[in-house]
């Protein structure tokens, strides 16, 4: 049986890495709708409903204290569709995993 590859956050020891792992992911889809929309950070920041600079320390990976909900909401600011899908987990695992897909 495949075992999981570790993310950045589970060789870090973070006790939340899954929770980190998928902010790392919208953080990511923010930065790259707000390249492709050519904003600059005091544009980006004032669409977001940020400081620039917490967005600029948000997009430097400090995203603590931010939630996945305003991650997602940034997102549909910046025209994108989120669409969150609950299925079921393999039988191969126990529980349940959250994970991210950009289209």
């Amino acid at each position: 049986m495949a075992t999981k590859a570790k993310s950045v956050y589970e060789h870090l020891g973070y006790a939340d890495a899954d929770e980190m792992l998928v902010k790392a992911r919208l953080v990511s889809a923010i930065a790259e709708q707000i390249k492709r929309r050519h904003l600059v950070q005091t544009e980006a920041a004032a669409l977001l409903g940020f400081s620039q600079p917490k967005l600029s320390n948000l997009l430097r990976g400090q995203f603590r204290g931010v939630s996945e909900r305003k991650l997602m909401d940034c997102l549909t600011k910046l025209g994108r569709d989120i669409e969150i899908i609950i299925k079921p987990a393999p039988r191969s695992r126990r529980e349940g995993r959250i994970s991210i897909a950009l289209a």
